[in-house]
């Protein structure tokens, strides 16, 4: 039986090159993530590489985790789940969710059993009293949280820069749970600056992460930036300027961004560089964190084609 390791391609670093970037004297490319495996995208591959290893370890037949009706992390579970042989369960917040709605729909087809809760219960999901209750309904399972951090995938994470980023001044990423955020801090170089693009409304974030590199033990050996003006509204907000950039952005670099994390990081590199944030002769690397599903969702949501179309396999 394959593995998802199997399907892995070295993530490609694309250079790219526009006016602006030669006036301001800086240097920029994209860290491919979401090339990296057909099925599961970008930053969850890495999430969710040693939950499996683990999951496997504990004897383990059954994958629970919980995720949103458009959640990416439950897109890539459900179907990584079926290529390592688990039964999945997806916890999915709000009763009356659209089920045909194209990533629970997706989730389906690769076998996930769906669970829907209102939004009182899932409020309260890391409790006992709701873990007891999920494993009294379906039996014995390996948890995986919302949105896939934890210790293993961080760890997971702590691996996508190396030596092939060793040369990048900045790194900037976009941050919903801050599991790749915490694990690309974790492998942070003493030269390196890394800009966390928060996507969820609020300044609470900064003191999640605090929360969670303490707990992990990661003591990051360079700068560490979080900005959190540019979440349009709060997540799975946007408004027309982004879908403006995101459309901008694929005409001039022909490279597909989300308007969940990916679109709204770009968007904030951009302004940041015409305002004069990267000091001359910089070298940025941006990380495309994948989750282009999340494209058919919106569409799905607003009626509004984006320029590039995830499509499942």
């Amino acid at each position: 039986m394959k593995t998802p390791m199997d399907y892995l391609h070295e993530p490609r670093i694309q250079p790219l090159f526009h006016d602006l970037l030669a006036e301001k004297k800086l240097e920029l490319a994209i860290l491919r993530l979401d090339e990296v495996h057909p099925l599961v995208s970008g930053n969850k591959f890495f999430k969710l590489k040693y939950n499996l290893q683990q999951a496997k370890k504990e004897g383990k037949s059954m994958i629970l985790t919980f995720g949103g009706a458009f959640s990416n992390h439950i897109h890539a579970t459900a179907a990584v789940s079926q290529i390592e042989g688990f039964k999945s369960i997806g916890v999915i917040r709000g009763e009356g969710t659209d089920s045909k709605n194209p990533t629970l729909a997706y989730a389906r087809e690769k076998g996930m059993e769906l669970h829907f809760v209102d939004r009182k219960t899932y409020r309260e999901k890391n409790t006992y009293s709701v873990i007891e209750d999920l494993k009294q309904k379906f039996g014995d399972f390996y948890l995986i949280p919302e949105g896939g951090t934890n210790g293993l995938a961080i760890r997971g994470t702590s691996e996508i820069l190396g030596e092939k980023t060793s040369s990048f001044t900045h790194v900037l990423t976009p941050i919903g749970t801050g599991g790749t955020f915490a694990g690309l801090a974790e492998s942070l170089l003493p030269s390196q600056t890394l800009v966390g693009i928060s996507v969820l409304k609020g300044e609470f974030i900064r003191k999640e992460l605090e929360e969670l590199m303490e707990q992990q033990e990661i003591r990051p050996q360079g700068q560490l930036q979080i900005e959190t003006q540019f979440h349009f509204g709060g997540y799975a907000k946007w408004k027309p300027e982004l879908i403006e950039f995101i459309q901008w952005f694929w005409q001039k670099f022909q490279i597909p961004l989300d308007p969940i994390y990916t679109g709204k990081m770009g968007y904030a590199l951009w302004e940041k560089i015409k305002n004069d944030h990267f000091p001359s002769h910089s070298k940025i690397l941006i990380i495309h964190t994948g989750g282009l599903q999340g494209s058919q969702g919106f569409t799905h949501r607003t009626g509004i084609e984006l320029p590039y179309s995830f499509k499942v396999k």
